[in-house]
């Protein structure tokens, strides 16, 4: 993975995290056990820190960043979807941040809460826990159900178990010219399910 020291501050990466090496970490970024960072992820520790606490998942095609001095912060078991962009601001513990979402600096996303796919979080929006948050801007719909709740944690789990998987399997190689007869496929989980639509 691209990793780059800035005024002589080196991103740490715990040993059971899984950053993939198309990721770009850069300065003062911390990145705990069981963490996931996908493909092309942008952590750019080069005026604030980024610190991505135990569990939680970053996913491809996201970009953390923070203005100088501050701090962005996604807590244990946070979940970042697809394209997300996150700007100095804090994500807490088991708050989902839905695909190609932006929240931006100082924002408070808290615990358990969901923002919807292709929402906008202006600077400075305190999300309370538990709450559904749509739209641009995003506003809070209701308060999210313990179905909800279960749905999120599942999703997560999933991404700690591909962390694992990528750990143990994971090889750059080259690309079979024809598919086999016997191709193998992924198996379906009792973990994973697909994104559904919470904003009823």
């Amino acid at each position: 993975m691209p990793v780059y020291s800035i005024n002589n501050i080196v991103p740490v990466v715990d040993p059971k995290a899984y950053v993939h090496p198309t990721a770009c970490l850069i300065g003062d970024v911390i990145i705990a056990a069981g963490c996931y960072v996908g493909p092309c992820a942008s952590l750019r520790g080069d005026m604030g820190r980024i610190v991505i606490e135990a569990g939680s998942n970053i996913q491809d095609n996201c970009v953390l960043h923070s203005k100088p001095g501050a701090e962005m912060l996604v807590r244990e078991e946070g979940h970042i979807g697809h394209g997300a962009v996150l700007h100095g601001c804090r994500v807490e513990a088991n708050a989902l941040i839905g695909i190609n979402a932006i929240v931006m600096d100082d924002a408070v996303i808290g615990e358990s809460a969901i923002i919807a796919a292709g929402a906008f979080i202006k600077t400075g929006f305190i999300c309370p826990p538990r709450s559904l948050v749509i739209g641009t801007p995003g506003r809070v719909v209701r308060e999210l159900t313990e179905q909800d709740l279960a749905w999120k944690k599942r999703a997560t789990a999933e991404y700690q178990q591909l962390t694992r998987r990528c750990l143990e399997t994971m090889r750059e190689t080259a690309p079979l010219s024809a598919s086999e007869p016997d191709r193998k496929r992924f198996a379906a989980t009792d973990g994973f399910i697909s994104f559904k639509d919470v904003r009823k």
